[in-house]
Parts: structure tokens; C-alpha cells; sequence
């Protein structure tokens, strides 16, 4: 898998989810195994970048492995200058969104609303794509309704316009995320045009990754919700890809460490106040699959103090040990 100038160690990429894909959670990913990670989303703009949010959302200088940054907006002029702006900051692939289904987002004409207007698509991908001198990709959902999906006009809109791959989520914007995610549209979009392809929608397993790659002749799959609480799902996919075979699950002993690191960066990235309470989520998520997980995650949170919340998890640890 190939973004412009540069070679990913693998095909299997995290995918972009406001408030998830931050920074410590991209690291670990790309140590457990994402050939790429996708930043959470980006807002073009500028009034918003003095807040706290914003300014830990626009550092990439010193991270792990690509840095792939997601801005959003319907302004072309305001997403070029987004774009300049992240890459003076140390982005190295700037991606659009045109694939959020939030109603906050879509109302201001942003997210997968533009798939109503190709007119405006290639106008922002143009403006994007001349404003940088780095690889500018894109991500979709098959269009905004069953009636109105045109995935591979848009497709087509961004090869003509120098997009350099395009991740396409097997949903319309008003399916959001219910139902199955269908692979019919990706495959035929794929068939389509001839810039790399990234299939996105309901991957949870490994197997799962194999059909839709084998189904669809995508180039790559993206993982979004399935890697929430389970970040070494990338090493399992990648494992099998290439083996055909099962890569343990990691040890009670492992997840303990992965866990624990996570939230301690967390606590490092955000802060006392915010990473004791972004942590919970994803303690919630990494927990759900134990049977003690439920009572516990009531009481973690409620802890206010990064120590108690790591003390907290090593008292849970051993009482799984």
C-alpha cells in the first residue's frame, strides 16, 4: 500500500473517529501494528484553533510512524489554509472528510452533506490539493441516501483532482451506523478508477478483513470502531493477511500493560483533569468483554486522581490473575 511518496508497512489503517483517534491512541496502534493512523478530525476553521481541544489536535511533529491529519469544512479557500497550516505542523498526508454523519457537522454544509454537492467536492479538492506540496487523500461514504448514492461519480471527481487514495465507508450518510456496511459500492468504485482503494465498514475480525479485501479488490482496509479497546486487532489482521493463521490473543499480563501505558498517556497528553476523564472510555472499552468489567467501570469512574485510576486498574489486574 502506497500514499504518494509514501510506503505503509501494511494494509490495515486506523481509521479517523473524533474523540478516539488522538494522539496516544494512534501511537499504540502503529506500535500494535497499523500500517497507518488517521488523525481524528480537524476543523478548518480558524476560529476554533485557540481552544485547548484544537491545539493538542494540530502537533504532529515528533509521532510514530505517518502522519496522516483529517480536516473538515466546506470552505475550499478555509481547507486550504487548514491544510497549509497542519503541514507547516508537521502532517505528512492531509485527508478530507466528506464522510462524518454528525448533524452538527452535515448542517454546516461539512462532512458527508458535500456528497450532495460534486460541484463543491472538486472545488475543495482542487483548493486542498494545490495548497500543499504533500499527499492529500479522502474519505466517503457510498452517498447521502440509498437513492442518492453516487460514490463512484465522487470517486472519479477526486482522482481527475489529484487525490492520492480514497477510503470509502460501505454506508450512506443516513444509514449512520446501523445496519451491515454493504461492499458492492467499493468494489464498484474500485473497478472505477485507479488510485489506491480503502475499504471501511463493519472489519471486526481478521477473516472478515481477508473477504472484504478479496470481495472488493481494495487496496487496504481501515478499522474504526473494532479497535476501540482491542488495539492489537491490527497485528492479528496484518498476522493473518500474511499467514493465513491466528495470531494469539494477548494475555491477561499484556492487555494489563497495554491498558495501564495507555491510560498513563492519557494522563501525560491531556492532562490531570481531562485524561482521568478520557481514560474512562476507553477503560470501559477494553474491560467490556471481562464479566467483572461492568462493576468495575462504575467504580473507575468515578476516581478523580491519575494515581487512584492506575492503582485502581492494578487492583482489578490482580484480582483477574
Amino acid at each position: 500500500m502506497r500514499i504518494g511518496s509514501y510506503q505503509l508497512d501494511n494494509n490495515v489503517i486506523l481509521a479517523p473517529m473524533a474523540g478516539i483517534t488522538d494522539r496516544p491512541f494512534r501511537q499504540l496502534c502503529c506500535r500494535l501494528g497499523a500500517g497507518m493512523a488517521v488523525s481524528e478530525m480537524l476543523s478548518s476553521n480558524p476560529k476554533v484553533w485557540a481552544s485547548e481541544k484544537s491545539k493538542l489536535r494540530m502537533v504532529h511533529g515528533d509521532e510514530v510512524g505517518i502522519r496522516s491529519v483529517q480536516i473538515a469544512g466546506s470552505d475550499p479557500d478555509e481547507m486550504a489554509f487548514a491544510a497549509q497550516i497542519n503541514a507547516e505542523n508537521g502532517a505528512q498526508i492531509i485527508d478530507i472528510n466528506m464522510g462524518c454523519p454528525a448533524k452538527k457537522v452535515n448542517k454546516k454544509l461539512a462532512g458527508s452533506a458535500l456528497l450532495k454537492a460534486p460541484l463543491q467536492v472538486e472545488q475543495i479538492v482542487k483548493s486542498v490539493v494545490a495548497s500543499v506540496n504533500i499527499p492529500v487523500t479522502l474519505k466517503i461514504r457510498t452517498g447521502w441516501c440509498e437513492n442518492t448514492r453516487n460514490g463512484i461519480e465522487i470517486a472519479k471527481i477526486a482522482e481527475a483532482n489529484g487525490i492520492q487514495a480514497l477510503a470509502v465507508h460501505g454506508r450512506t450518510r443516513n444509514d449512520f451506523y446501523k445496519g451491515n456496511a454493504e461492499y458492492d459500492t467499493i468494489k464498484a468504485i474500485k473497478n472505477a478508477v485507479s488510485i489506491p482503494i480503502i475499504a471501511n465498514g463493519d472489519i471486526t475480525s481478521a477473516e472478515k478483513a481477508e473477504q472484504v479485501l478479496d470481495y472488493t479488490n481494495a487496496d487496504a482496509v481501515m478499522i474504526g470502531r473494532a479497535a476501540q479497546g482491542r488495539p492489537w486487532i491490527f497485528r492479528e489482521i496484518t498476522h493473518y493477511l500474511k499467514t493465513g493463521e491466528h495470531l494469539a490473543p494477548p494475555t491477561i499480563a499484556e492487555t494489563r500493560a497495554i491498558l495501564l501505558a495507555h491510560v498513563q498517556e492519557l494522563h501525560i497528553f491531556y492532562g490531570e483533569f481531562m485524561g482521568t476523564r478520557i481514560a474512562r472510555k476507553h477503560v470501559s472499552w477494553y474491560l467490556q468483554t471481562h464479566d467483572q468489567g461492568k462493576q468495575f467501570r462504575s467504580i473507575f469512574n468515578a476516581i478523580e486522581q491519575p494515581l487512584e485510576q492506575l492503582e485502581a486498574l492494578n487492583v482489578f489486574f490482580d484480582k483477574l490473575t
